[in-house]
């Protein structure tokens, strides 16, 4: 008794699983085409890097003609590469920019709390939704030094604020990583080099603040640096990529950043003015005036005071600010409120932002090619021989540094090697300290941006900037000297998995850890921290079982009890997310009925590659059943 199996068209097939207990003797002579079994095929690594294959003609059989096209060519597709990732950095500025105006006034009240700013947990969570807010680390970071400056905030309460900037710095490449959800493989990689930025920086606020708050030791550290060094004031912070981009982008829009320092400083003129700099050069004049005063004993100190008519009058310095000229952006005489503005650009950068990496990613495509690509790969990719390969790493992180150092700005370099990564230019494992490097990078720049500030408030803005730079060392020297200590990379790879699998999962990753999230700490933080150590203890408790469980199930399951040996006990949609696969697949599916014919080419798509791999299945044949065993005379596989 068998059930004989034989391919059988897409319309008529429906999938079944092998026999086990198929008598071989009985089994009909295999034919000179036998069935092909998924199970018996290569398995491919995904996270192994695609070969670059040329398949145009080699450059040895090109005559005259065909070498100078191929080099006009190239040089042609350089050019443009090069302009598109001019346009791709200026996207990423206005986008910066039009963050700060939907959300930057907002911002700027969420920092006004100082009680709340006090709890070190909410502090973290500000820091990270202000930056994810205004896009920008450096923007929120000077946010915090203005108010440490002004008194409002120590620097001690600084601290968790300025980690909290270290997350919400990477939704930024998280974002041009979603972008790239095209193809499967693409999207796995590019997912995994951009969040080994967050599994790193989340990693690293885990020990450090909870060490931060019981000893203070970035605190104590960086104080005992301030005073033992006589630091001067110095020049400002060298703008590289501003020269070349804001001929553009100044072009398209102005902020003028200090209103939203102002309305976290508490100024109440700040609150009613307007995000977008309307007057770009400007004078001020100072006057001495005349003034009437309630008695003598207010006149100004040193300055003249006398009583006429039963009015006391005295001199005081009054500054005027003269208005020149207008700038010379789009939005200078438009007259439309902040959050119009901002929701416009950010519909125009995210469109620029999105087809800009779409071109940068088949550009590259079509000029990695053939030796070219073997020595990038090796260049990048390779490690330096024994005893030395531990050396490739650290020079990594220099590279990464000095870059960001160059372009003054992490998410821009992130931004900018995580397609490369998607299309397998680069590995994940030399991502990862590429962007490590991005971190200290960006540290460096906001430390020269301290050194330019004034006398009196040089001490704490260098001492700000100073704990960033320490804890990204430290977060350094947790998770990357010894390789069995490099878990953000598995961690990536693991989400990279499930993200290629269930692509809507990726949006749901960014709106749970960089929005509801925060959100959710920052409600129960305001609530009182009773309130939040009674929800919170639990879920940390419940989430620290499930990690331990899901360790031990995995390499010492007899230790364990036999109903935790596995989750099957639990509701299916708790432990997998095919059940919530189905749903969204649902409403994308009336999405691409109802709504939009582009949700059609892409459902398209999916179908086009889900009929590819049901090509190497096996199916049942409906006429070859059980019940016609007797009947059947002779049959093909």
């Amino acid at each position: 008794m068998f059930k004989v199996m034989a391919p059988l068209s897409e319309k008529e097939a429906h999938p079944v699983t092998l026999q086990p207990d198929l008598d071989t003797k009985d089994a009909p002579e295999p034919s000179s085409h036998p069935v092909v079994c998924p199970a018996e095929e290569d398995e491919v690594d995904p996270w192994d890097l695609p070969e670059l294959r040329d398949n145009g003609i080699k450059w040895a059989d090109l005559d005259t003609k065909g070498k100078v096209l191929r080099v006009f060519t190239s040089i042609v597709k350089f050019i443009l590469l090069l302009g598109l990732l001019y346009v791709f950095v200026c996207s990423l500025d206005v986008l910066s920019s039009a963050f700060q105006l939907v959300g930057g006034k907002a911002a700027g009240d969420i920092f006004k709390d100082n009680a709340v700013l006090s709890n070190p947990v909410a502090g973290l969570v500000i820091g990270v939704l202000v930056t994810v807010l205004v896009q920008s680390s450096s923007t929120s970071s000077s946010i915090v030094v203005s108010m440490v400056s002004s008194g409002l905030l120590d620097v001690k309460s600084a601290v968790p604020i300025v980690m909290g900037a270290n997350i919400g710095t990477s939704v930024t490449n998280t974002i041009v990583a979603v972008m790239q959800a095209g193809d499967r493989n693409e999207f796995r990689r590019a997912f995994a080099g951009a969040t080994v930025h967050d599994f790193f920086n989340w990693l690293s606020v885990l020990i450090l603040l909870p060490l931060e708050v019981a000893s203070g030791f970035l605190y104590k550290l960086t104080e005992l640096l301030i005073d033992s060094f006589n630091i001067q004031s110095g020049a400002d912070a060298p703008e590289l990529l501003k020269v070349i981009t804001e001929p553009l982008t100044k072009n398209i829009i102005e902020l003028d950043s200090s209103v939203i320092s102002g309305i976290a400083t508490g100024d109440p003129a700040a609150q009613n003015k307007s995000l977008i700099k309307i007057w770009c050069k400007t004078q001020k004049f100072t006057d001495l005036v005349n003034i009437t005063v309630p008695g003598i004993a207010n006149c100004t100190p040193d300055a003249l005071c006398w009583v006429d008519n039963n009015l006391t009058w005295t001199q005081k310095n009054q500054t005027e600010t003269i208005n020149l000229s207008k700038c010379t952006h789009i939005f200078v005489n438009a007259n439309l409120p902040d959050l119009a503005v901002g929701l416009i650009l950010l519909a125009l950068s995210l469109l620029a932002l999105c087809t800009c990496l779409i071109l940068i990613v088949k550009l590259l495509n079509s000029m990695l090619k053939g030796q070219v690509a073997v020595v990038i790969k090796k260049v990048l990719n390779t490690d330096f021989p024994f005893p030395f390969g531990w050396v490739t790493g650290y020079l990594a992180i220099l590279v990464g540094a000095g870059m960001t150092f160059i372009v003054q700005s992490s998410s821009v370099f992130t931004s900018a090697i995580t397609p490369l990564v998607g299309i397998g230019v680069i590995s994940i494992e030399r991502a990862y300290p590429l962007t490590l490097g991005s971190n200290i990078g960006t540290t460096t720049t906001a430390i020269l941006a301290a050194l330019a500030s004034p006398g009196e408030t040089l001490a704490n803005s260098l001492q700000v900037s100073l704990c960033h730079f320490f804890f990204n060392i430290c977060g350094i020297l947790l998770w990357y000297p010894i390789p069995f200590t490099r878990i953000p990379i598995r961690l990536a790879k693991a989400l990279g998995n499930r993200t290629a699998k269930y692509r809507w999962f990726a949006g749901v990753y960014v709106i749970l850890c960089f929005l509801i999230l925060p959100l959710s700490v920052l409600g129960l933080s305001i609530a009182g921290w009773q309130v939040l150590v009674g929800v919170g203890v639990p879920i940390v408790v419940l989430v620290i079982f499930v990690v331990v469980v899901n360790i031990m199930q995995s390499r010492w399951p007899r230790y364990l009890p036999s109903c935790l040996r596995s989750w099957d006990f639990l509701p299916r949609p708790l432990r997998s997310l095919k059940p919530w696969d189905k749903h969204v697949t649902v409403a994308l599916t009336f999405c691409s009925t109802r709504c939009c014919c582009c949700c059609k080419c892409c459902n398209k798509e999916e179908t086009d590659e889900m009929k590819e791999e049901k090509s190497l299945e096996v199916y049942d044949n409906p006429t070859l059943t059980i019940e016609d065993e007797g009947k059947t005379v002779a049959t093909h596989l």
